[in-house]
């Protein structure tokens, strides 16, 4: 009968917080699995401009295999799967997905968000391109463009207010809704002369990934370069919620090292309350490793297991599929 193998680690998530935590495990000699169902928001971004180190920028597939490469250098393992159900505690987290099932020493969700994007026809080709879900990852891309915020609550109006510093041209357009934000908000948006059109939104029109202008069920148009959506996002929550960790609207709590609620459980990237920013997970994803790794060190004096020297020479790269 065969048994199922003890990781000291298992990521769940192979984002740049997954990967980074990996990273920095396989460098600490920890037997890791990451577990990528291949979901990461990065995948999306055709030109990454705010990463460290990459002046020319980078597209966000690109610099997923990079991180990969670099983790599978020190031995970290992957697998391309989908938890479905988890259970067990600290020393004996159980995971069942979709091909196999796994049991970890130390647990590191990764599994971020999913940002909704508009409901409108057309728009999904702009991607990245002339439709953005940030403005400080992608406000400097457009500047002195013709901008539309989608949305109609107070981030759109914050949104529409902030892009002011890239473009004088900031339209809001809440697609049939009505006006949610908040009285100061509504005095801002008075005050810095910002327009709002609350027509239902037919289409956008565009020519390749770049959008030209917006429909409108009226059959009036609105010129449009570049749209940020302030829809809202979808926590990838279901994991920290079936392990009994804490959530508070919609991210999984965590403490200064990423540490949740739970014992041995850990939470890194954009299913936390970070900032959501490719940079920022990576951050995070250090940090939780850090704690991982310290917790495991720490466990292993108390149990007189302290792990010895394993020759493995730098370089080294052990299978990377399971």
């Amino acid at each position: 009968m065969s048994t199922i193998k003890t990781w000291d680690a298992i990521i769940v998530g192979g984002g740049l917080a997954g990967l980074s935590a990996a990273i920095y495990l396989g460098r600490a000699q920890r037997d890791t699995l990451v577990i990528d169902s291949g979901k990461s928001m990065a995948r999306w971004e055709p030109e990454v401009q705010n990463y460290l180190g990459f002046p020319k920028g980078i597209s966000g597939p690109e610099l997923l295999q990079r991180g990969r490469e670099q983790a599978e250098q020190y031995g970290v393992r992957f697998i391309k799967d989908e938890v479905i159900t988890a259970g067990g505690r600290e020393g004996a987290f159980r995971l069942r997905g979709r091909k196999k099932s796994h049991v970890a020493k130390s647990l590191l969700i990764a599994t971020g968000i999913y940002h909704i994007p508009p409901s409108i026809n057309g728009v999904r080709a702009c991607l990245g391109h002339s439709m953005f879900f940030c403005k400080d990852c992608d406000g400097v891309r457009v500047r002195g463009k013709q901008i539309a915020i989608y949305g109609a609550g107070n981030e759109t109006a914050e949104y529409a207010l902030g892009m002011l510093l890239h473009s004088s041209r900031i339209a809001i357009v809440t697609d049939g809704r009505a006006p949610q934000w908040d009285k100061a908000h509504a005095r801002w948006i008075r005050e810095y002369q910002i327009p709002v059109f609350p027509e239902a939104i037919a289409r956008a029109q565009h020519r390749g990934c770049q959008i030209q202008f917006l429909k409108f069920a009226n059959g009036t148009k609105l010129p449009v370069e570049a749209l940020f959506t302030t829809r809202g996002d979808i926590y990838f929550n279901k994991l920290a919620k079936m392990l009994g960790a804490k959530i508070a609207g919609g991210e999984v709590v965590v403490n200064e090292s990423q540490r949740t609620t739970v014992k041995g459980l850990y939470a890194a990237g954009c299913v936390t309350p970070a900032n959501c920013q490719m940079i920022i997970a990576a951050g995070q994803g250090a940090t939780a490793a850090q704690a991982i790794n310290r917790d495991l060190f720490k466990k292993s004096l108390a149990t007189h297991s302290l792990p010895g020297f394993r020759a493995r020479p730098p370089g080294h790269r052990g299978p990377t599929m399971l």
